[in-house]
């Protein structure tokens, strides 16, 4: 009797920890665009899948989206890859520079509008889920 219980608790474990093992490796791919300037969030942040999303769009380039900037021109080999965008964007606007939220939304949906592809809505990228 005692080492049913033993083999039925160990099979149960083994089942939790499968499925944890695959909601966690399924959860991979998703990137939540967060930047530290954001301290209370009105809307849910946005997550994506990254990769898929470059794949999808055709995206190669990093700098596509993480752009750089040298005084008002766009530096084309360059990227920002590992900067938060509040580090160029500022919470008020500032001279010619888009505050950090629309900065956001000219990046994302002024592409999918330009495009004619992809969420437009708010609801459609800042989903509560």
């Amino acid at each position: 009797m005692k080492q049913n219980n033993i083999f039925t608790y160990t099979v149960i474990f083994s089942i939790f920890l499968l499925i944890g093992t695959i909601a966690a490796f399924s959860q991979e791919d998703i990137e939540n665009v967060h930047d530290s300037a954001f301290k209370k969030l009105t809307r849910p942040a946005v997550a994506f899948f990254h990769d898929i999303h470059n794949d999808k769009a055709a995206i190669e380039e990093c700098n596509v989206c993480h752009h750089m900037f040298e005084g008002k021109k766009r530096v084309e080999d360059d990227d920002s890859i590992g900067m938060e965008c509040s580090e160029c964007h500022y919470k008020e606007p500032v001279s010619s520079i888009p505050d950090l939220i629309r900065a956001y939304h000219l990046q994302c949906s002024g592409c999918h509008l330009k495009q004619k592809a992809g969420p437009v809505l708010c609801g459609e990228c800042h989903r509560r889920e």
